[in-house]
C-alpha cells in the first residue's frame, strides 16, 4: 500500500495545475441500475484526463539535474498529455511516443503543448520499449505512465477528492489498465476508510491485468483488442499488481459492445463525452455485472474524456440502429417513372424520415430493368419498425 502521507503531499504539489473535478449524483443511472450512483467526472480535468495528475507530480519530484535532461514517455494518449503539459509548465524537453494506432486527436493534444510525437508500435507495449530504448540513447529521463510510486500518489488525489465529497459510500468503480490509478487511488481509500470496496474494471479485450489478479501473478497476454485504448495494456505490471493484491477487492470486465453503449448513454443522459477507457464504470453498471452492490452507494470514476470523434460517430450509428431509432433497408423496383415515388409515398405515410437514399440499376445481381434503393430513415423505436416492415412486405417490395 502506499504511504497515505505521500499522496497527500501529491495533492499539495499539484493543486495550482489540477482542477477539483465535478462529483454529482446520477439518477437515471441510479434507476436502471438499482444503486444510488455518483459520478466523478475526470474527463473534465485539464488535458481530458486524470493522467496529468502523477505526471505532474512525478515531473515536480524530479531533481534539477533529471529536468534538464528533459523526458521521455510512452502512451496512448492521456499520460502522454500529462508529460506535455508538465514539461512545458517546467520549461523541459519532452519526447513521446505513441502507438501507430493513437488517434489524431490524442496526437494533436501532445503537440499542442510543444512536445515531440514519435509514433512506434502496434500497441502501448511495442510503443513502451522503444520509448526505453530512445531514452538511454539520448539521455532522457523516463516517466512510467503507471510504475512509478510519484505518479501513483498523484493519481491518488482523486480519492482525497472523492472523500471530501462524499465520505459514506459502499463501492468504488476504477477503470483499470495498467493499474497506476488504481493502485494510488485504492492505496488512499483503504487509508482512510477500509470499507469501501474497490472494483478494478477493465476491457475485455485486455485482460492481462484482470487474469493476474486472479491469478495472484503477473501473466501476460499476446495481444490486445478493445475500443478503449487508454485501459488496453498487454503485459502486467509485477510493481502495480502488488499494490492492487494488497488493496483492491474485485475485478470485472466489459467487451466492447458494453462499452460502446456506455459511451452512448453518457453523452445522451449525463451530457458528458467520455472515452472507452473512462466509461468501463458505467458499463458494468449498466449491464448489471455488480449484483451486489442493489441498493448500495456507489461512485464510478469517468477517468477521461479525449475520444477519438471518428470512433464517436461510429459508435452513435450504432447505438441508433440498436435502439430502433435508425432503419436501413434495401428494396428491388422496377426501374421505371413513378416506381420510386410510390415506394417514398409508403414511408412518408408511415412518418419515417428518410436522411439517405441510393439508387442502382448496375448491379450484377439485378434482372434487366429493375434496381435496388438503399434507405436510411430515422424511427421511432422498434414498434414503428415492425409497422415499416408489414406495410412493406404488404406492398411486395419485402419478402418473407
Amino acid at each position: 500500500m502506499l504511504d497515505i502521507k505521500k499522496i497527500y503531499e501529491a495533492r499539495e504539489r499539484i493543486k495550482d495545475i489540477v482542477i477539483d473535478t465535478p462529483f454529482s449524483y446520477a439518477p437515471y443511472l441510479s434507476d436502471i441500475s438499482g444503486c444510488e450512483v455518483y459520478l466523478k467526472k475526470e474527463n473534465l480535468q485539464v488535458t481530458g484526463a486524470f493522467k496529468i495528475r502523477g505526471a505532474y507530480n512525478k515531473i515536480a519530484s524530479l531533481t534539477d539535474i533529471e529536468r534538464s535532461c528533459g523526458v521521455v514517455t510512452a502512451s496512448a494518449g492521456n499520460h502522454a498529455q500529462g508529460v506535455a503539459l508538465s514539461a512545458l509548465k517546467f520549461a523541459i524537453q519532452a519526447v513521446i511516443v505513441m502507438p501507430e494506432s493513437t488517434p489524431l486527436t490524442k496526437i494533436n493534444g501532445v503537440r499542442h503543448y510543444g512536445a515531440e510525437v514519435i509514433l512506434a508500435g502496434a500497441n502501448y507495449d511495442e510503443a513502451y520499449a522503444y520509448a526505453l530504448k530512445y531514452a538511454q540513447e539520448n539521455t532522457l529521463t523516463f516517466v512510467h505512465p503507471f510504475e512509478d510510486e510519484k505518479v501513483m500518489e498523484g493519481q491518488g488525489t482523486v480519492a482525497l477528492e472523492i472523500l471530501e465529497k462524499c465520505a459514506d459510500f459502499d463501492a468504488i468503480l476504477i477503470p483499470t489498465g495498467g493499474g497506476g490509478l488504481i493502485s494510488g487511488m485504492a492505496s488512499a481509500f483503504k487509508s482512510i476508510n477500509p470499507n469501501i470496496e474497490v472494483i478494478g474494471v477493465s476491457a475485455k479485450g485486455a485482460p492481462a491485468l484482470k487474469n493476474s489478479f486472479e491469478l495472484k501473478e503477473a501473466v501476460h497476454t499476446t495481444s490486445v483488442r478493445t475500443i478503449a485504448d487508454g485501459i488496453a495494456v498487454r503485459d502486467a505490471s509485477k510493481i502495480t499488481l502488488a499494490h492492487i493484491l494488497d488493496t483492491v477487492d474485485r475485478f470485472i470486465s466489459v467487451d466492447d459492445e458494453e462499452i460502446a453503449s456506455a459511451i452512448l448513454f453518457l453523452l445522451e443522459k449525463q451530457k458528458l463525452v467520455v472515452e472507452g477507457a473512462g466509461a468501463v464504470g458505467v458499463a458494468a453498471l449498466l449491464h448489471h455485472k455488480l449484483e451486489h452492490l442493489k441498493g448500495k452507494k456507489v461512485v464510478a470514476l469517468l477517468s477521461g474524456g479525449n475520444m477519438d470523434v471518428t470512433l464517436l460517430s461510429v459508435i452513435i450509428e450504432k447505438g441508433l440502429l440498436k435502439s430502433g431509432r435508425k432503419m436501413n433497408i434495401t428494396v428491388t423496383l422496377v426501374d421505371k417513372p413513378g416506381s420510386l415515388m410510390r415506394f417514398t409515398q409508403i414511408l412518408q405515410e408511415l412518418n419515417a424520415n428518410i436522411v439517405y437514399i441510393s439508387y442502382d440499376r448496375t448491379a450484377i445481381s439485378l434482372e434487366y430493368g429493375d434496381a435496388n434503393v438503399t434507405v436510411h430513415m430515422e424511427t421511432k423505436g422498434e414498434e414503428h419498425q415492425l409497422r415499416i416492415t408489414a406495410a412493406l412486405k404488404k406492398e411486395g417490395y419485402l419478402r418473407g
